[in-house]
């Protein structure tokens, strides 16, 4: 895998004008890995990354309700990053170090998957650079805290308990935890905002940026929305965070905080429908203005 930007032609992220043809001097980069190996249910999210991209030159890059132009954004848009085949563990690897490789010349990345396994290898890469002062909020329909699932430790069902053996986390809307992870919860004590806690209030948000360090990476499970919002994902869960409620959180984190990174996963397209990757989309550039312009 290269590490240059795909062209405007190849359909870089929001089809910009000024998206630079390699990753100097840039703004941002978004990084594609179109991999679902490590899923326990429907396959499909290593065809999200490609969908996004696609949809996001649809989207208007004025931002009227944060009064933001992401159309000044320098953004490059990388090759896909081919998975190692031999497993879920050797392509986190490969993806950490290709992260890695991406920090010493840009500053921010926004990874699309692919399946949340992934979301290992950017933590580990950002760890390295920011050690304790870096916190990774989750925003999830599941808390992913296994230990082992489907005898490996790279499900993606196992990804936030690899996670908070490298950062501190907060995971915010979760709403499916087996006996295993509310165990670990307990023993933990990290914070965790479930969806039926939080639905229809802000006063929790105050005491949850309160505890973030100064560095945050941002993990969007896209089934982290209630499925009349993004309904394409492989493991949908009912009851789940609206528009507003997603948007605003990650807008006053980058308000208060240095928001270092972000990904975006499990996007599973649906034939004939292109809300979810639209919605996306449009989130990817909500997460860029809020971390790069606000």
């Amino acid at each position: 895998m290269t590490l240059f930007a795909k062209n405007l032609s190849d359909g870089g992220f929001g089809g910009l004008e000024n998206s630079q043809p390699d990753i100097n001097d840039v703004d941002a980069v978004v990084l594609p890995v179109p991999y679902d190996g490590a899923v326990s249910y429907m396959p499909g999210s290593r065809l999200g990354p490609a969908a996004i991209i696609e949809a996001s030159a649809h989207v208007e890059l004025y931002d009227a309700q944060w009064g933001v132009d992401c159309e000044q954004l320098k953004i490059a848009t990388l090759n896909p990053v081919e998975p190692d085949v031999s497993g879920p563990g050797a392509t986190i690897s490969r993806v950490e170090n290709i992260y890695d490789g991406i920090l010493r010349k840009a500053g921010f990345v926004l990874m699309l998957g692919g399946d949340h396994s992934l979301t290992t290898a950017a933590v580990t890469a950002l760890a390295k650079r920011f050690k304790s002062t870096l916190t990774v909020v989750q925003l999830d329909a599941h808390a992913d805290l296994r230990d082992i699932y489907q005898s490996s430790p790279y499900s993606h069902a196992c990804v936030m308990r690899r996670v908070i053996e490298r950062a501190a986390i907060v995971q915010i809307g979760v709403r499916n935890i087996s006996r295993e992870e509310a165990g670990f919860i307990k023993k933990s004590g990290h914070p965790v905002y479930p969806a039926w806690e939080i639905a229809d209030r802000t006063d929790w948000i105050g005491p949850m940026l309160e505890g973030l360090s100064e560095h945050v990476y941002i993990t969007v499970d896209l089934d982290c929305f209630d499925p009349s919002v993004v309904p394409g994902v492989g493991t949908p869960e009912p009851g789940g965070l609206t528009w507003a409620g997603v948007t605003n959180v990650i807008r006053m984190i980058g308000s208060k905080r240095k928001i270092v990174g972000a990904d975006m996963m499990e996007l599973m397209p649906i034939p004939g429908s292109v809300q979810s990757e639209f919605t996306a989309a449009k989130l990817g550039f909500k997460i860029l203005a809020a971390a790069l312009l606000s």
